[in-house]
């Protein structure tokens, strides 16, 4: 697998789209990319129509102008396979190559994502794409980087037509081997729905009631369908460059997809991920550390990864879509640097004048290079160069692990369940910026990795369990670490059947409780502990078996029942907490576990951010202001930002961001 990265320093640049332009923009566009520090842009995502102009007629003459253009100007390209939007001639020759809805209507043309994974004839034809851009671009000496497709499953993740359902029946007979294993597994008993031919497996189709674990397996046959179809481009791409490094763009947040992300990270070359803060998010620089503690935890050996893309401003998905405020582009682009990624690419070089994103700005937004976002990316770019002895380094060693993973989300969120309101990855979240608002650092990991280094694990409704899971947590506190585990935790097993004997089920023993009955809370209703802390959407009926009470329930109708719980186990702990803690309350039960592990903030205190990278004995010291106030910081060494050498104490000024080459006392 190629490792080498793809530009010498930190990538900056983002998606362009020339094809929408006149050749005349074209030299404008690289003399503003080399004046702003553009060493890496993303090339060709939706130019399939443009290339393929009709059933195996290929034109080239402009890309070929296009990527000479960026050669000649040291611009590098990360060149996309253009098969995330299939032409209008082919969906027209193709209908059936359209997604179908899981009510049985069928995409109609015209917009991206058109297009089934199921399809041998899609497949077919984007192959012969693939193959075509592969041969002629493979040895030209500006291509660093391979991108295959885009945002793979964004739009079409789930597809129902009959050709997924024949592949479904092919991917379960594999899984299970026989149709009495099937039938075990998802419980046809119930309802009499027994299957008694591989013809007559359904897909959850329509607005019905499905069984949760068919549903739970259609997400997994959806995800390895779309991996497949990935692996199936890179490796056309890889007979051509077999060292140029190959990757795709995920869409890591706070909140599962279709896409089982750590499970497909091992098959590209460089973690790529997008991320766009959501407008009116009261906390989107967590919400940046989220997804970026997450995308560094399925990153081999925690190693650097590249942001593919992120929003200058403004994008145009949401009701409501707030630009940036000052300074926001470049500390949320810092932030991400900071804990972990090696570039920091946008969505898009040029604002699109037509479209259906046409109010999305660009790195040159409608306004043009004479403006707020023109003179802060020309800034960044600036200050990534500063940056450029970073890349390569790693983010210090943290030590909390944060427990996330999409099955576990899928069999969450889909089904009949006692609250069907709750989002899986709100939990998660909570416990995140409890850690994030004390400047604790925090991998979150899927519930499959190497948990060895970590001193304290948390584990928020964490539904779905393998069997090793409680052994491999009940490791932890044995050589002395901390382990949480909240509500809606072990709940059920990999076939999402539920694990009978009481909850939290798999986790039982390791935290000494048993819980018999759910108590959900409806939407705006607040619960109280006799700790005086307060809770909201959910509470248990639990028994205490072997653990200590730290808090218990204040009201009716669990009045004097346990809520929070610690157990000594081996020479470490493991809590269990049964209900979904309000902020404030959340953050002191998070205090009182810090001290039990012994673990101090990083320095920066709440609104500042504190984050360490190394790299051969050298530390870099990144401290992110997201308050309009001026912070300080304890540190010695030379400031990169602005080039100060700092004794003893940095100054940070409101909204801004300094880092620090560390030297010691």
């Amino acid at each position: 697998m190629p490792t080498n990265w793809p530009v010498a320093g930190l990538g900056f640049g983002g998606d362009y789209n020339p094809e929408q332009w006149s050749p005349e923009v074209w030299d404008e566009d690289v003399r503003l990319m080399t004046e702003a520090g553009v060493n890496l842009v993303t090339l060709g995502v939706f130019s399939w129509g443009a290339l393929e102009v009709a059933d195996g007629v290929f034109e080239w003459t402009r890309q070929d102008r296009i990527i000479d253009l960026l050669h000649r100007n040291g611009i590098s390209v990360d060149l996309a396979t253009p098969t995330a939007s299939p032409p209008l001639w082919l969906q027209a020759a193709h209908p059936e190559i359209l997604p179908v809805n899981a009510d049985m209507t069928q995409r109609h043309p015209g917009a991206r994502d058109g297009w089934c994974a199921n399809s041998a004839t899609f497949r077919r034809y984007a192959l012969r794409m693939t193959k075509a851009l592969a041969e002629r671009y493979a040895a030209h000496p500006a291509v660093v980087l391979w991108h295959v497709s885009n945002e793979i499953g964004g739009g079409n993740g789930r597809c129902y037509c009959d050709q997924s359902l024949a592949a479904f029946r092919e991917w379960l007979r594999e899984r299970y081997g026989s149709l009495d294993d099937l039938n075990r597994a998802w419980g046809t008993a119930f309802w009499g729905l027994y299957i008694t031919g591989w013809d007559h497996v359904p897909a959850p189709r329509g607005n019905e009631t499905h069984n949760p674990a068919l549903m739970l397996d259609y997400d997994r046959f959806c995800s390895d369908s779309l991996l497949e179809h990935f692996r199936a481009e890179r490796d056309v791409i890889r007979e051509f460059t077999p060292t140029t490094p190959i990757t795709t763009n995920f869409m890591v947040g706070p909140h599962q997809d279709v896409v089982d992300y750590p499970r497909w990270a091992e098959y590209v070359d460089i973690v790529a991920n997008d991320h766009y803060t959501i407008p009116f998010d009261p906390l989107p620089a967590q919400d940046i550390a989220f997804s970026a503690d997450r995308v560094r935890g399925m990153t081999p050996g925690r190693g650097p990864w590249l942001l593919m893309e992120h929003s200058v401003s403004a994008h145009a998905w949401h009701p409501v879509n707030r630009a940036k405020a000052p300074r926001e582009l470049i500390r949320d682009s810092l932030g991400h640097i900071a804990r972990g990624a090696d570039g920091a690419l946008f969505f898009q070089w040029r604002a699109s004048l037509r479209g259906a994103e046409q109010f999305l700005q660009g790195i040159v937004p409608h306004a043009g290079p004479d403006s707020k976002i023109g003179r802060e990316v020309r800034e960044l770019g600036a200050v990534l160069g500063r940056l450029a002895e970073v890349r390569g380094s790693t983010v210090a060693q943290a030590r909390v692990a944060l427990l996330f993973d999409d099955e576990a989300g899928w069999a969450f969120s889909r089904g009949l369940k006692p609250h069907r309101g709750l989002d899986y990855g709100d939990e998660p979240r909570a416990w995140h910026r409890a850690l994030w608002d004390r400047n604790v650092l925090v991998d979150v990991l899927p519930p499959e990795a190497d948990l060895g280094t970590y001193d304290l694990v948390i584990v928020p409704t964490l539904f779905l369990v393998h069997d090793d899971s409680a052994s491999r947590l009940a490791a932890v506190t044995r050589r002395g670490g901390v382990v949480v585990v909240t509500w809606m935790s072990g709940i059920v097993d990999h076939e999402n059947a539920v694990r009978a004997g009481g909850h939290p089920a798999a986790f039982r023993e390791l935290v000494g409780v048993r819980s018999e009955e759910f108590f959900p809370l409806p939407p705006g209703e607040r619960g109280r502990l006799d700790s005086g802390a307060a809770f909201h959407s959910w509470s248990e009926l639990m028994d205490v078996t072997d653990a200590e009470v730290i808090a218990r329930y204040a009201e009716a109708p669990l009045t004097g029942r346990p809520a929070v719980t610690r157990r000594a186990a081996g020479s470490g702990a493991a809590y269990y907490v049964s209900c979904a803690l309000a902020p404030e309350s959340l953050d002191a039960l998070v205090g009182k576990v810090l001290d039990d592990v012994d673990i101090e903030p990083s320095g920066g205190g709440a609104g500042l951010d504190v984050v360490r990278r190394e790299k051969d004995g050298t530390t870099w010291v990144f401290a992110l202001n997201h308050g309009a106030g001026e912070r300080r910081l304890t540190v010695k060494g030379v400031e990169l930002v602005t080039g100060e050498t700092v004794d003893h104490e940095l100054v940070i000024p409101g909204c801004e961001v300094r880092v620090v080459r560390e030297r010691g006392a």
